[in-house]
């Protein structure tokens, strides 16, 4: 599946609350679009550590692109090189070459629709950095597509993967209301639903989730991973407001059954505006998220 967007970012360490039916991805894109936004100041630091070894590559594939925030901040951090955005969803890659023509990079930007991990053998040429945010967990065989990543890169490329971190944290252990803990009980039950999802995908094989392992099995060598943090302290602004109640409520649709009676009446009030301990008035809330970044390079 190609069009699971990793910048999203809301999340857990892995998974993002998303089933693969009937997505009306152009609905989403102004949410995936903001929420990617908010994230900016991580995925910069990502590109600014990945810069210092991939130097002036002719073409950088974001692969799951989503709408195109991350490629727009490649086509920043290398203002020599054509980017192209791949993803499965043609309104999400229609909003990413509308934000490449508003930034002034059209000359060198590039959509591509279609499924990863094949969709990468129509690239003109061979990739000198892929970039591949929370999308490989989104497919069958993880490693297979890790495989398939690294065929599509020059020799001396670098295949970059967002995968592993930790779950987000938007609020204090003990919130007044209900259960102290509540956010690491949906962690918990999330984990339950991302193996789930994974069983789930079409050729699903487990793997072990050591990420420089996988990649050093797709043949990479020179293997680093890194760990970015997004903090916004509380008090948030109201974007970062907006993704908490956001990602919380797709936690209310997607997890409620799995969630016990009580935690589910404590999501209820967080999420209803009228209530005074909610999410939308709460003067606690903050964003603490952890993303890590593993890279490997192709031998020369």
């Amino acid at each position: 599946m190609a069009h699971h967007h990793h910048d999203q970012g809301h999340d857990r360490g892995h998974g993002h609350h998303h089933d693969h039916t009937d997505i009306d991805w152009a609905e989403m894109a102004p949410r995936l679009e903001s929420q990617a936004e908010l994230f900016t100041p991580l995925y910069e630091r990502a590109l600014n550590w990945l810069a210092k070894e991939v130097t002036e590559p002719g073409l950088v594939v974001d692969a799951g692109s989503g709408p195109g925030v991350i490629s727009c901040l490649f086509a920043e951090t290398f203002p020599g090189a054509r980017i192209v955005a791949v993803d499965g969803s043609k309104p999400l890659l229609e909003r990413a070459a509308d934000r490449a023509a508003r930034q002034g990079v059209t000359d060198r930007f590039d959509t591509l629709a279609g499924e990863l991990p094949d969709v990468l053998g129509e690239l003109d040429y061979p990739a000198d950095l892929l970039w591949a945010s929370r999308s490989v967990h989104h497919l069958g065989d993880q490693s297979a597509a890790l495989a398939a990543c690294a065929a599509r890169l020059a020799p001396g490329g670098t295949l970059a993967v967002v995968e592993g971190g930790l779950p987000a944290r938007f609020l204090p252990r003990d919130i007044g209301i209900g259960r102290p803990g509540l956010q690491a009980r949906i962690d918990a039950v999330e984990e339950e639903w991302f193996s789930r999802m994974r069983a789930d995908l079409p050729g699903s094989v487990a793997h072990v989730e050591d990420w420089p392992a996988l990649l050093a099995s797709a043949g990479l060598h020179h293997i680093r991973s890194r760990t970015f943090l997004l903090d916004l302290p509380a008090p948030v602004t109201d974007r970062a407001r907006a993704y908490v109640v956001d990602s919380l409520t797709r936690t209310r649709e997607v997890l409620a059954e799995d969630l016990d009676a009580e935690d589910r009446a404590t999501l209820d009030r967080l999420l209803d505006p009228a209530d005074r301990a909610s999410l939308h008035h709460r003067p606690d809330v903050f964003v603490l998220a952890a993303h890590t970044v593993h890279a490997g390079v192709r031998p020369v």
